[in-house]
């Protein structure tokens, strides 16, 4: 297995957890861009969002609900939060394993880069 997200959802490669159940795994970024930067992965490995199938929608709703239900228990809902995906190289994807970012705890910008 070459994907380091799903050696992270395997257990293989540490991380810190901020959420799992049967569908979705969410850690803290190993090199934060925010004072909160979760990531949240599906378990089914789906290396783009290019590579979505139709029966992948359910899990990307599961994805941006759990984003929320994250910034709320990480204490940065009222202020704000930011959620990304990037989608191939030149968007910043450098993990090819669709994930999305939760970052909050500081005033972001716009244009975001």
């Amino acid at each position: 297995m070459s994907c380091l997200f799903c050696r992270i959802i395997a257990g293989d490669v540490p991380s810190r957890k901020a959420y799992e159940d049967d569908t979705l795994v969410a850690f803290h970024d190993v090199n934060p861009q925010a004072p909160v930067h979760v990531l949240i992965v599906p378990r089914k490995h789906i290396a783009t969002l290019n590579d979505l199938a139709p029966d992948d929608q359910p899990t990307v709703g599961a994805m941006v609900a759990r984003a929320a239900a994250l910034a709320k228990d990480l204490g940065i809902d009222a202020r704000g939060y930011r959620t990304v995906f990037n989608c191939n190289r030149e968007a910043g994807q450098s993990v090819f394993h669709i994930h999305l970012h939760l970052l909050g705890g500081r005033p972001m910008h716009w244009p975001p880069g």
